[in-house]
């Protein structure tokens, strides 16, 4: 096999599973340990990946991370399918609470809180306020820095806060999903979804198919952290299976 197709073949793998190791490309292909070295270091050169200790990673999204009008206008189809998919997953009960992060699809949740009789928790003022408009139950807003682009609270006030609640269920957005994990690009929104995952009975991660071989800056939560992925139809085979050999139940709505 010539260095070209090989090279090749390390990124269809990084496309596929978001991170390869050097170890398993070597004995995938039958070379010395050196060789895949300098493979990946050949590809990092052209910004193809990002070299991580033992192997590489899918290149990080070099975009900023969007603001909240932007994800609301994007992919709505998709989101508002997963909203009614991931319905199904909410507890019914006075005593049942649900704890809902920050994010656009996160929000169409928020239309089937209605008639549950829930406790709901949110780190999100949109959310807040929206399910001010369709439910009379028990609503917390947790305190916290509110971040411009999420209008989400984060930081060692909100990550206090969750230290003490226990869900039943918590819904969590992401920014990326891949062999890495979950990730997002916010050191402080990582810390305040990994508190989430800790805290709660049941994880829920709602993101649409575009996530899927991201990896962001920030990993807060391993494959087998996450019970459930709600996603849409168009998250392919092989990362479908990639997350149900974690112990994923993966819904593709």
């Amino acid at each position: 096999m010539y260095a070209e197709e090989r090279r090749q073949l390390i990124c269809d793998a990084l496309d596929r599973d978001g991170r390869v190791t050097v170890a398993e490309l070597a004995e995938r292909y039958d070379v010395v340990t050196e060789t895949i070295r300098r493979d990946l270091d050949t590809l990092e050169s052209s910004g193809l990946l990002t070299r991580v200790h033992g192997g590489a990673i899918a290149k990080r999204t070099a975009d900023p991370e969007p603001d909240l009008p932007t994800r609301l206008s994007t992919n709505t189809a998709a989101k508002k399918r997963i909203a009614l998919a991931a319905s199904r997953f909410l507890p019914s009960g006075p005593l049942k609470s649900v704890l809902l992060d920050a994010g656009s699809t996160t929000l169409e949740l928020v239309g089937y809180l209605s008639g549950r009789n829930l406790q709901v928790v949110t780190n999100a003022v949109g959310i807040a306020q929206a399910a001010l408009m369709v439910t009379t139950d028990r609503l917390d807003l947790l305190p916290g820095r509110l971040r411009h682009s999420t209008h989400a609270a984060v930081g060692v006030d909100t990550v206090q806060a969750l230290s003490r609640l226990h869900p039943d269920v918590a819904f969590i957005g992401c920014n990326g999903m891949s062999a890495a994990g979950f990730t997002t690009p916010d050191v402080d929104e990582a810390a305040t979804k990994t508190a989430m995952v800790t805290q709660a009975g049941r994880r829920i991660v709602l993101a649409d198919s575009s996530k899927a071989g991201l990896v962001q800056l920030v990993t807060f939560a391993e494959l087998g952290e996450i019970d459930v992925l709600v996603t849409d139809s168009g998250l392919s085979d092989s990362y479908t299976q990639l997350f149900e050999d974690n112990g994923i139940e993966v819904v593709r709505a």
